[in-house]
């Protein structure tokens, strides 16, 4: 198998569809659709079932594309790492991250990069923590921020300090009878929206506590919890950064408190593995921001 044929194959499982991956590899839908057919052919499989509008992969299909996305994510990654030495901090910066640390991180991240470094582009995943590390093994990224612990003889990582979790409310329902915390206990019968890494550790604090919470909504779009809690829906558990976000006057949040709750992030990359030079500075510039440490 050659390397246009597993980019063409992955070109296609990404667009879900032949003619907007044979427009994105700039050839002739017919000429996509007769190199599959020899890839399929050569391989001896079927990697596309027939018959649906929208692409879907067989058995065989899934195990190539994730091969596939491997071995281009090695490639692409390697001939970066070469073309970028010496050519100083340009080029485009890959990385993953789950949407609350993203949400939170990155606006003001990017935009001070991109101060510093304006000839710099950004490629950037959104996914639940267990596939942004599957991207960074696979080299489809370079950089990973994640909410879990990561294997320390696997990734080079940075673990930001930990942040409390807060209540967010809508100021006409305000819930806890201090000004500035709400003990878990007030929260008994109260709706509660929460992102989905902290539902089980939540729950499991209101059982101790003798009571079943009332969790109507998981979710982990921050943007969307904060909505749900303007409208009157519930309160939102979210990290104390989130604050950031509140641009409504209608708007309050309290530290959740007996028990505390709490989050931290990390920032990981592989180990032995030549960083390029923008995302090299773009973790010193992790370091400078959210560390407080000063570059060299």
């Amino acid at each position: 198998m050659e390397i246009k044929d597993m980019r063409a194959f992955y070109a296609i499982v990404e667009e879900g569809n032949i003619s907007h991956a044979a427009q994105r590899l700039d050839i002739a839908q017919p000429a996509l659709s007769r190199q599959m057919k020899r890839l399929e052919t050569s391989l001896g499989v079927q990697l596309f079932e027939r018959g649906s509008r929208r692409i879907r992969l067989t058995d065989a299909g899934r195990v190539l594309y994730s091969r596939v996305e491997h071995i281009l994510g090695m490639v692409d990654g390697t001939v970066r790492e070469i073309t970028e030495i010496g050519s100083g901090v340009a080029g485009s910066i890959r990385l993953g991250t789950i949407t609350t640390s993203g949400a939170l991180l990155l606006p003001e991240l990017i935009s001070e990069f991109h101060r510093r470094y304006p000839q710099v582009t950004y490629q950037i995943w959104e996914a639940e923590g267990a596939r942004i590390l599957e991207l960074l093994d696979n080299r489809v990224i370079e950089i990973g921020i994640t909410r879990t612990q990561v294997d320390a003889k696997v990734y080079e990582s940075i673990v930001l300090p930990n942040e409390p979790l807060v209540v967010i409310m809508n100021r006409e329902q305000e819930i806890g009878s201090d000004e500035n915390v709400v003990r878990l206990e007030e929260l008994k019968d109260v709706p509660v929206i929460i992102p989905l890494r902290w539902q089980s550790m939540f729950v499991a604090d209101c059982r101790k506590r003798g009571f079943e919470p009332n969790v109507i909504c998981v979710s982990d779009s921050i943007v969307q919890d904060l909505l749900l809690a303007k409208m009157g829906m519930g309160i939102a558990i979210l990290p104390v950064s989130s604050k950031t976000l509140l641009t409504d006057g209608n708007l309050i949040y309290k530290k959740m408190v007996e028990p505390e709750m709490s989050t931290h992030t990390v920032i990981a990359w592989l180990k032995n593995r030549t960083l390029s030079s923008s995302s090299a500075h773009l973790i010193k510039l992790f370091r400078e921001m959210f560390l407080g440490e000063k570059g060299e």
